[in-house]
């Protein structure tokens, strides 16, 4: 394990609070390793051998079923995935890809269990974490059954506003076709939702977009920070 990912693991809120000396046992049995991008790393259904860390890129976790699939969510650094599965010794519930060039540490499942077994603040923030990941399942359920897609677009596009400083143009980072997959709805319905958000001020050309009135776009998408604020 190279010093710096050492360092980037040590700090996760998951193992800050954890005894050096456990921290130390857990490490000796992980590695590092660099995928090049579209790589698959898990696939739903096989067993949760390790709990996996991005330190530098990004990964997609998704799905399948009946010859569909759709985008669950979004990885980056420094975060883990899937902790429930390590956790519970459970058949992983999502596949994994790169989405480019990533490191990505690997702790074997078994001693993630050990340790969560005879380290009380590793347990408390174990529990914290899936709460929060709870927490983040529920706001997606919302965002999905109580909008419309247009909605969700326009909560989605203030999002990635607030992330990118308040400009008036951004980028989003994520294409348009795996962009209509988060948001639960088809390439074709995404393009009609853009459409739909002009007169509300929403210009895309590609994934460069300019928000010209933020407050007329709040007004139609009426953010909600039980849905949309990460920290509740």
């Amino acid at each position: 394990m190279p010093e710096a990912a050492y360092r980037n693991i040590r700090q996760l809120h998951l193992f800050e609070a954890m005894a050096e000396e456990h921290f130390a046992t857990l490490m000796r049995g992980a590695f590092v390793q660099n995928f090049p991008p579209q790589v698959d790393l898990i696939t739903e259904g096989e067993p949760s051998d390790f709990l996996h860390i991005v330190l530098s890129g990004s990964v997609d976790l998704f799905a399948t079923s009946n010859d569909r699939e759709t985008s669950m969510a979004t990885v980056r650094p420094v975060s883990t995935f899937i902790l429930a599965a390590t956790i519970r010794d459970a058949p992983y519930l999502m596949s994994a890809r790169t989405l480019e060039k990533s490191r990505i540490a690997l702790l074997p499942s078994e001693h993630v269990r050990a340790i969560f077994d005879i380290d009380g603040g590793f347990a408390r923030a174990m529990v914290a974490e899936l709460a929060q990941c709870y927490r983040s399942v529920v706001k997606a359920q919302k965002d999905l059954k109580l909008r419309t897609s247009t909605e969700r677009l326009a909560n989605y596009l203030l999002r990635a506003q607030a992330r990118a400083g308040e400009e008036e143009d951004f980028d989003i980072d994520i294409g348009k076709k795996r962009l209509a997959s988060v948001l639960g709805m088809t390439p074709e319905h995404l393009s009609r939702s853009f459409k739909g958000l002009q007169s509300h001020g929403v210009v895309a050309q590609g994934n460069r977009i300019r928000i010209g009135d933020r407050e007329k776009l709040e007004r139609y998408a009426r953010p909600n920070p039980l849905i949309d604020d990460s920290s509740t």
